[in-house]
């Protein structure tokens, strides 16, 4: 009985995460079915109107799992966005797949085909799910020089690249950091090295990074690692959640760190701050998130160590667009009436909040007791 009381506990924590299934889809260039293997995120059956940005693996065999695993511990404290995951199996082929020009640079023979091929899994994913815009790809040596192709093109199909110790077909070095400073559209992109990387492959890379990290477009979000004491196969594990968290750290919430180091030293422009930090995940990242009660609260304990009274006037009407149907906007124009000495309006603010939905710490209990806390002010 206890055995089966375990077996039933592991299997609810396990519900929460996402899970990795195994299909595959035919190509019309290849002339084959490929195994493709996909994980869709914890949220995606119960809220249905949502999309996702998406992470496309190659070399998915091998990469898929350090991935997902990256991706289920970071959603499990909201660090980074749920996201559809899929991973191209390239066992045995990734040396035809990946397959270039030794002048160009360029796809040929069966690359040109599975560059086509990597595209068919895009439309194909986009039709039988619900994917946002943001689209990442991603590879490791071989395969991740070979991702950066797609950033030839005039209207790149991937706004996100990940590049781990890549094999660079020729003149990469030159071309695609040439490439970054003139495309239009706002591209993320990661590049990294070990220290155990073939010294003419990390040579390479290292042209590549001192050509980016000069391109001052602000479009451009260019992150790049360098890692010591690592391998070339190690490396994988610290570059990818590296990766992710740079390219989404807009989205992870307000830590001490922020708020002590940016948020706290304002001397007025709080709520401002909050707004900016959203819009970049609206405009760079093409995702539309409601900003988390935690930061609403980061947010109101600044302003209040500032005194800046008035700024609760603004994160009110925040918050009231953000959660409309409960307390939290009638509160905090409650707390502003409060600390600036109207004990009247106050009152009536809070007895509006004890109409409205609990949230969070904020209960209704807790508005009455404010209600006759600011009656016996004077």
């Amino acid at each position: 009985m206890k055995k089966m009381y375990l077996l039933l506990m592991m299997a609810f924590c396990m519900a929460g995460f996402s899970q990795k299934s195994t299909d595959t889809i035919r190509s019309k260039k290849l002339g084959i079915e490929r195994e493709i293997y996909i994980s869709l995120p914890p949220s995606y059956k119960q809220d249905t109107k949502r999309t996702y940005p998406l992470l496309v693996l190659l070399d998915g065999n091998y990469l898929f799992d350090p991935v997902m695993g990256t991706l289920n511990y970071a959603n499990y404290w909201d660090d980074l966005p749920e996201i559809i995951l899929v991973g191209i199996d390239q066992r045995n082929q990734r040396d035809s797949d990946c397959e270039t020009s030794p002048a160009t640079g360029l796809p040929e023979n069966v690359g040109s085909d599975f560059f086509e091929y990597i595209g068919e899994v895009v439309a194909t994913v986009q039709k039988s799910y619900r994917v946002g815009s943001f689209k990442i790809i991603a590879g490791h040596d071989l395969t991740a020089g070979f991702a950066n192709l797609y950033l030839y093109k005039d209207q790149p199909l991937f706004n996100g690249y990940i590049s781990m110790s890549a094999e660079l077909p020729a003149n990469m070095e030159e071309n695609i950091p040439k490439r970054l400073a003139v495309l239009k559209k706002p591209i993320f992109y990661y590049h990294a090295a070990a220290e155990g990387d073939l010294p003419d492959m990390k040579d390479r890379i290292l042209l590549f990074d001192e050509a980016a990290s000069k391109i001052s477009d602000p479009g451009l979000h260019y992150f790049f690692d360098n890692f010591k004491g690592k391998s070339h196969y190690s490396m994988v594990m610290s570059a990818i959640p590296n990766a992710l968290y740079s390219f989404f750290a807009a989205y992870a919430p307000i830590t001490t760190t922020e708020y002590n180091e940016k948020i706290a030293p304002l001397s007025s422009g709080y709520v401002d701050y909050l707004i900016e930090k959203y819009k970049v995940m609206q405009s760079a990242l093409n995702m539309e998130v409601t900003i988390r009660q935690s930061d609403f609260r980061a947010i109101e304990a600044a302003i209040l160590k500032n005194k800046a009274y008035e700024e609760l006037d603004k994160l009110a009407d925040l918050a009231k667009k953000n959660y409309p149907k409960t307390m939290l906007a009638d509160y905090q124009r409650g707390m502003m009436y409060e600390k600036m000495g109207n004990y009247k309006k106050a009152a009536s603010a809070y007895m509006s909040a004890n109409q409205k939905d609990e949230i969070g710490p904020l209960t209704k209990n807790m508005m009455m007791d404010k209600v006759e806390a600011m009656k016996n002010m004077k």
